[in-house]
């Protein structure tokens, strides 16, 4: 077979898997990305590309839930306007700042969302936990996910799905799916500047955007058939796991 054509079906399946577990763990980067690096890309031209190819997720996983978007319009309009403008600022600090200053806190963000998503059953029945909708500390919050998710984004979407539990007062799986939308817009914004001034790889985006586009459209349909308590802590306990990942590559010796 063609090492072209081997490369593309690589992509294609790789984003079809990160494109379902977008959607039900928040950690496509963590599929998607080593993908890139796989077939050769260096790591800014990897990471700018898989932003590129995330944006179809988003569309994907948008048409297919559908249901869990009903009567969430009016809030998500409002919060994309933080999304554009967090993943704006995460593009500019990607292009313009050292790569290093992010990946000594992922690690440290990650892990603390991980471990919110676990407990935010039992803060939400403490009135000062309960989601009160977009006030000012709650949109400062989202957007510095946002920024984080046009920066880098690895396992953002964990960080995005606490931040919107503050503000979305409905079940998870419906906080999940707006958590997909915004972030596809995020990364949409984040996509725009790298296409201008980053080396996005092209030939590489169409087979993995297919895949992601393909996944987001099977993975509200899974996502809506898991219990919530064990959605949440899939969600924390692949989080957690990718916290001590990056961790140990970031702090650990060597």
């Amino acid at each position: 077979m063609d090492e072209t054509l081997q490369q593309a079906l690589f992509l294609l399946a790789a984003g079809f898997l990160g494109g379902i577990v977008s959607v039900l763990v928040s950690l496509a980067s963590l599929v998607t990305y080593p993908a890139l690096l796989a077939v050769g890309l260096p790591p800014v031209a990897a990471n700018v590309t898989n932003t590129v190819a995330l944006v179809f997720n988003g569309l994907g996983a948008s048409i297919g839930a559908r249901p869990e978007l009903r009567g969430q319009g009016p809030i998500l309009r409002r919060l994309a306007v933080v999304a554009a403008a967090g993943g704006a600022t995460g593009a500019a600090m990607l292009l313009l700042l050292p790569e290093r200053w992010f990946e000594l806190v992922a690690p440290l963000l990650i892990a603390g969302a991980s471990v919110l998503i676990l407990l935010q059953p039992r803060l939400a029945s403490r009135a000062r936990f309960r989601p009160r909708g977009i006030t000012a500390g709650t949109a400062l919050a989202y957007f510095a996910t946002a920024v984080y998710i046009g920066y880098f984004g690895a396992a953002g979407g964990i960080l995005v799905l606490v931040a919107l539990g503050t503000i979305i007062a409905r079940p998870l799986v419906d906080v999940n799916a707006a958590k997909t939308v915004l972030s596809g817009v995020t990364n949409l914004v984040a996509a725009v500047a790298f296409a201008l001034f980053g080396p996005v790889a092209w030939e590489l985006v169409v087979p993995l955007a297919v895949g992601l586009f393909l996944g987001g459209l099977v993975g509200p349909w899974l996502a809506r058939r898991i219990p919530a308590p064990v959605l949440r802590t899939l969600i924390a306990g692949c989080g957690l796991a990718v916290s001590a990942v990056l961790a140990w590559g970031t702090y650990g010796p060597g």
